[in-house]
């Protein structure tokens, strides 16, 4: 009932409902960040509801800070679960990463120690979280550019506790692991070795900026901005020998281009996906 397809799918952008609605382009699936459907009504509800009834939808939240030290905001857990109900997303998922203080809260997705303390603090707000809305959550790992000295637990180990003790499934975000290795001297596709993709229910894929550090190394950004990267890209065919067809968002947030532009990205991912699907079928009939 709330598998996405085994097919790339794209963010919805208002500039481009229209088109969507006039042309029913054939694209997997469309993501929506549910922050922006929180209102009650309006055009961009409008909008949804029309190109609901024609493709899943994915929604993304990036406003739970689930790895927040403080208590999980209950009136936006209200709204989250008004909008699950409305929209019956295939998928919703969310970041490892905390984003609130005090009152406030903070325009960027900001990573946490692992450590025991912090690894119970984001099971129980997992826990707390899909109770509310009533269903499964996908937790995604994130883009890092530091690393905390009090960190005890490894990344991977990190998030497949969380999926084991709250039953949480995860979103592999592939440019998220080539922003983070390669910002921390670490090798990208021994990441993706280790990841418990049988947990895995969606994969993501960006572009990236570079640039280079204080010591002259180079410094990637997660900037959803640009097409992926040939070496995401690269990375992204590894993973799928691994996970198998998997329903793949392509994010592009920033200096957004023409739907054109974007439906190019999902075609080439489809071919990879199509691609693994083949050699699976393939390598069962031999």
């Amino acid at each position: 009932m709330f598998c996405l397809p085994s097919r790339a799918g794209l963010g919805l952008k208002p500039e481009h409902y229209n088109h969507i609605l006039e042309q029913r382009p054939d694209i997997g699936f469309f993501e929506v960040h549910a922050e922006n459907y929180m209102g009650a009504g309006g055009p961009p509800h409008r909008f949804l509801e029309a190109i609901a009834e024609l493709y899943a939808l994915s929604l993304h939240g990036v406003g739970l800070s689930i790895g927040s030290a403080r208590p999980l905001d209950r009136a936006h857990l209200k709204r989250l679960r008004g909008l699950i109900d409305r929209y019956r997303p295939r998928s919703f998922s969310e970041h490892l990463a905390w984003s609130t203080h005090d009152t406030g809260f903070l325009n960027d997705l900001l990573p946490l120690p692992y450590t025991s303390e912090t690894l119970a603090r984001v099971i129980d707000h997992v826990d707390e979280a899909q109770q509310a809305i009533g269903r499964q959550l996908l937790l995604e790992n994130p883009s890092t550019y530091v690393l905390f000295e009090e960190s005890t637990i490894d990344e991977i180990d990190f998030l497949e506790a969380i999926a084991e003790s709250s039953g949480c499934g995860l979103l592999l975000d592939v440019n998220n692991v080539v922003v983070s290795t390669v910002n921390h001297r670490l090798d990208p596709r021994a990441y993706i070795d280790r990841f418990p993709v049988g947990r895995v229910g969606e994969i993501h894929l960006a572009g990236y900026d570079e640039s280079v550090d204080g010591a002259g190394d180079r410094l990637l950004i997660d900037a959803h901005g640009s097409p992926v990267r040939t070496d995401v890209m690269a990375l992204y065919r590894h993973t799928l020998s691994r996970t198998g067809p998997m329903p793949t968002l392509i994010e592009w947030d920033n200096d957004v281009p023409d739907f054109t532009t974007l439906q190019a990205e999902a075609i080439r991912t489809d071919e990879l996906i199509a691609a693994e699907a083949t050699r699976r079928n393939n390598t069962r009939a031999a």
